[in-house]
C-alpha cells in the first residue's frame, strides 16, 4: 500500500462503525413506525351483572361502552362505580394481556440519542482522522 493509499483509509473503521449505528438507527425507528407488534387485541369487562360493558381497544383506548338501560334504575352513584370497576377490569386485562409490569422504554427517546452519539461520534472521528492524516503528511515529508 502507498503512502497515499494509507493516508486515504479511515481510522479506526470509521465507515464501519457509520454503518453499525444507522443500521441500529433503522431498526429502532422500524419499532417506533411499527407499534402493531405490541397490541393486543380489544378486551371487554362487564360490571354491573352484566349489564354494563366497556371495551378497550387495540391502542389502549376506551373503544366502547355499553348499558343495559335497565342499569340506570340504580342511581347515578352506582352506575359510575361499576362503570369504574369495568374500566379498571379491562385495562389490567390488557396489561396482562401485554404481558408486561415494565414500563414501556421512550423508544423515540432512544433514537433521538442514538443520532446525536452516532453525530458526534462521526465528527469526532472524522477530527482524529484529519488529525493523523496530517501528522502522517509530515512524516512522510509533506505527500
Amino acid at each position: 500500500m502507498t503512502v497515499d493509499a494509507q493516508l486515504e483509509v479511515r481510522v479506526f473503521g470509521e465507515d464501519q462503525i457509520a454503518q453499525q449505528l444507522a443500521d441500529a438507527r433503522a431498526t429502532l425507528q422500524n419499532a417506533i413506525a411499527s407499534p402493531e407488534d405490541s397490541q393486543v387485541e380489544p378486551v371487554t369487562a362487564e360490571a354491573a351483572d352484566g349489564r354494563l360493558r366497556v371495551t378497550v381497544g387495540t391502542e389502549g383506548r376506551i373503544e366502547r361502552f355499553e348499558l343495559d338501560p335497565r342499569v340506570l334504575k340504580e342511581g347515578s352513584e352506582y352506575v359510575a362505580e361499576q362503570l369504574k370497576l369495568a374500566v379498571n377490569e379491562a385495562l389490567d386485562q390488557r396489561a396482562e394481556a401485554l404481558g408486561t409490569d415494565e414500563p414501556v422504554p421512550d423508544l423515540e427517546a432512544v433514537n433521538d440519542s442514538v443520532a446525536e452519539i452516532q453525530d458526534r461520534s462521526l465528527r469526532q472521528f472524522q477530527a482524529m482522522s484529519a488529525s493523523i492524516s496530517e501528522v502522517m503528511g509530515k512524516l512522510h515529508g509533506g505527500r
